[in-house]
């Protein structure tokens, strides 16, 4: 027999920016980092013989917590990816929520109906994952090993594993980040002993699940902001300078703000021009998921920076806890690249 930690991901940008990243390849945030060190406190007294990761950055960086303090070698396994969103990657939640809601409605409660232009199925998830298991737990039959994967696969495997058709695999909780399940397998036997364990980061006060709400929604509604190209009024309401691309941010049928994107103020970095959100949408979690447009029009782009320009004191508090840090005078930068962040445990 042979008893299998399966955890998913710290904090990414997909669950901060409420952005679906199936097998895009967003990075941890800054709270997911703090998110590594509780668990790798929580697995300090546990034998690990082998470490196992979706190859995806946000996988593969969380297991850092279990095999760069026990000394252990990192076995990437494509197999145990996120479902890939086809059409659906990289957009919010919300967008997707108004154009695609029937698509919605079985990717939350009836995956065995869930498709859409370019997705896998979720069948297809489990004919790929579920094998992978069996072979990892028969190559190291005996032992105890950390299998590192992704929300919405892990949800189908587990509700699978406890003997649910996937009609009804909708059902079952989602596992919030870091989350820990426990398996046991024997050949083709697999048993769930428990799953979705947060209590690591709950008492941490570190939980993403205790700063969202969507989770607790019987649809599993995303809620929130969506995006559009701005038009003229909408520029002149919010006092947007002319140039670059400009985004207006929306919340259910009114504009409450806007993001200006300036490709070409610098080669070496992507540059905010302006970044603005009504008072009343203000202390209630709205500012951050626009950053998500930045971050990921300018990786697109093949920029590993982002920068702005932030002469207010308490503004500029906002945005060093979302990762960005200062430089010359009020001139702050963020880094959205891949290389890997040193973590002191």
């Amino acid at each position: 027999m042979t008893t299998v930690y399966l955890i998913r991901h710290a904090e990414a940008e997909g669950n901060l920016y409420r952005i679906a990243h199936g097998q895009y390849d967003g990075l941890i945030t800054d709270r997911g980092y703090q998110q590594l060190r509780v668990l790798k406190k929580r697995f300090d007294a546990v034998t690990i013989d082998a470490v196992y990761s979706s190859d995806l950055f946000r996988a593969r960086t969380t297991a850092r917590a279990i095999y760069e303090p026990k000394g252990l070698e990192l076995h990437l396994e494509p197999a145990f990816r996120e479902i890939h969103m086809g059409c659906w990657e990289g957009h919010t939640w919300q967008e997707l929520t108004t154009a695609y809601p029937a698509q919605m409605l079985y990717f939350n409660r009836r995956l065995d109906k869930f498709h859409v232009a370019g997705s896998e199925t979720a069948q297809q998830v489990l004919d790929r994952y579920i094998p992978a298991l069996k072979r990892v737990a028969a190559e190291n039959d005996g032992k105890t090993i950390a299998v590192f994967s992704h929300g919405a696969a892990m949800r189908m495997v587990l509700g699978t594993l406890n003997g649910l058709p996937l009609s009804q695999v909708g059902e079952t909780p989602h596992g919030d980040n870091t989350a820990v399940s426990l398996l046991e397998i024997n050949g083709d036997d697999i048993r769930v002993v428990y799953m979705n364990d947060n209590s690591h980061q709950v008492e941490a006060g570190l939980s993403t699940f205790a700063k969202q709400t969507w989770w607790r929604d019987k649809r599993m509604m995303s809620g929130g902001q969506y995006y559009k190209d701005m038009d003229e009024t909408t520029a002149a309401r919010f006092g947007v300078p002319a140039g670059g691309k400009r985004i207006a941010v929306w919340f259910e049928n009114e504009p409450v703000g806007a993001v200006q994107l300036l490709p070409d103020q610098a080669a070496d970095a992507g540059w905010i021009g302006y970044y603005y959100l009504e008072p009343t949408m203000r202390g209630k979690n709205y500012g951050i998921p626009p950053l998500g447009q930045a971050v990921q029009f300018y990786r697109a782009r093949g920029l590993d920076r982002l920068r702005l320009r932030c002469p207010e004191e308490q503004t500029r508090g906002f945005f060093a806890h979302y990762g960005f840090y200062p430089l010359e005078g009020d001139v702050m930068e963020k880094y959205i690249g891949y290389e890997p962040r040193e973590i002191v445990w």
